[in-house]
């Protein structure tokens, strides 16, 4: 694909067009049921540069999925790929031994951080994924503080291992699986716009931490003192639904005066999503354990980690291993992402293109079927619901993203029932793509909500 794209997005064929049609047909006889993103968006991917991606029928879209958040620079970047590809012909595999490359991207990762927290962090890589980082967090604060008990909030997504599973709200995914992690328990996430206690949105904004901090402090509240609480900063998969920051802090506070790790599961709003390295930044505090993956490449090639106080590394050698946490290829791909997000000012561009959408968005204010349109940074979701009774509407926003689709742009949903449209485009989009993308997604939610 050039990267000359005046003339994009463009779709010419009924969509599957009928070579995408055959490859979805051989994925359906051979891969696993469990398979979900092509279901509904139905086409097979080619090729892709930047903001765009061409299946193999030459349809062009623009990408707003942008692999889950994991392309923060857009699809094959093409100095990031350079750095990765200069790998390749001399180290890619390394387990935990020390490299150069690996030294490289250690000192890059903890020059993000502010100088007080650096001075406190230690670093575990793990596995190639988050749901493995957010494993690694819960043995390390379990093996540090001698507790087993966990807490985690309502909506909130952790993956889908066994232990991240346990963590996530979504109670269809856990419940053909017998046997989950025990010792989990979970508590409202301050989600105003339909407060889980049935409050009003301005009188509530803090009634959630309070809830906690009863639980935990009272002899009879009936939860030990847990190992650690984990939190999202911006609920992903659960809707897009920043949290409050008077709500984080008060968790916070809570944290440090019962002496319990908190960990902010930072796999999706991690490296620059929403406008600042990590989304702890804006919120004014200070975790225990971060848990990062996704975009710690910048292009897509896997890594995770969990960065964490130095006083939790009480855990043995070999505590937590993983043979491919020695990704030497990922590695040289988020040095040079890093290098770049500094040359380019991209965490600024985040900002003022997050903005934007703020304002394009914000014209479906008035659309009765649109309950809020929430983000931060490059994060956002359109939530659609039933202007009588406030249900979800999920029909509805399958048929958005559906006409989105034909009209060259690719969105997710999430969200309850799946009624949020999801916008998670690259950090480096440009205000021109951003635009386009955006009179996509009013013209679809007006015609199928109105």
């Amino acid at each position: 694909m050039t990267q000359t794209t005046e003339h994009y997005p463009l779709v010419a064929t009924d969509l599957p067009g009928p070579r995408s049609a055959e490859y979805l047909d051989h994925q359906g006889r051979w891969e696993s049921n469990a398979r979900s993103y092509p279901r509904r968006l139905p086409i097979a991917l080619a090729e892709g540069f930047g903001s765009y991606v061409r299946d193999v029928d030459g349809n062009v879209f623009i990408d707003f999925l942008c692999g889950a958040g994991v392309l923060s620079l857009g699809h094959n970047h093409p100095e990031v790929a350079a750095a990765a590809a200069g790998r390749l012909s001399v180290l890619t595999h390394a387990l935990d031994f020390p490299t150069p490359a690996k030294r490289e991207f250690l000192d890059a990762q903890l020059s993000m951080l502010s100088p007080d927290l650096r001075s406190r962090m230690k670093v575990h890589f793990c596995g190639p994924t988050g749901a493995n980082a957010v494993d690694a967090a819960l043995k390390l604060c379990k093996t540090a503080t001698g507790r087993s008990e966990v807490v985690s909030f309502q909506g909130g997504f952790h993956g889908s291992s066994h232990a991240a599973m346990a963590l996530t709200g979504l109670v269809s995914q856990k419940e053909p699986v017998a046997g989950g992690m025990p010792g989990v328990h979970f508590f409202p996430y301050s989600h105003c716009s339909r407060c889980p206690l049935e409050l009003r949105p301005d009188t509530c904004r803090t009634n959630c931490a309070a809830l906690l901090e009863h639980a935990l402090e009272d002899p009879n509240g009936g939860i030990p003192k847990p190992a650690a609480v984990v939190l999202e900063l911006v609920q992903g998969e659960g809707g897009v639904i920043p949290a409050r920051p008077d709500f984080v802090r008060r968790i916070r506070a809570l944290t440090r005066a019962l002496d319990i790790p908190l960990v902010v599961d930072e796999v999706q709003t991690g490296c620059g999503r929403t406008g600042t390295w990590f989304a702890f930044e804006q919120y004014d505090v200070e975790p225990d354990v971060i848990i990062a993956s996704k975009a710690l490449s910048g292009i897509g090639l896997p890594v995770a980690l969990i960065l964490y106080d130095k006083r939790l590394d009480t855990w043995a050698p070999g505590a937590h291993t993983g043979t491919f946490r020695g990704n030497q290829a990922a590695f040289a791909a988020g040095v040079e992402t890093i290098r770049i997000f500094e040359r380019d000012g991209v965490l600024a561009n985040v900002r003022e293109r997050g903005a934007q959408l703020r304002a394009r968005l914000g014209e479906l204010a008035d659309n009765p079927w649109v309950h809020e349109v929430r983000g931060l940074g490059l994060m956002w979701g359109v939530e659609l619901a039933d202007p009588t009774t406030g249900a979800p509407a999920a029909e509805r926003a399958a048929a958005v993203q559906s006409y989105a689709l034909r009209r060259g742009l690719i969105v997710e949903l999430g969200g309850r029932d799946d009624s949020v449209i999801r916008l998670m485009p690259p950090l480096n989009v440009t205000a021109e793509v951003v635009d386009v993308a955006a009179g996509i997604v009013l013209e679809a939610v007006r015609s199928y909500c109105s």
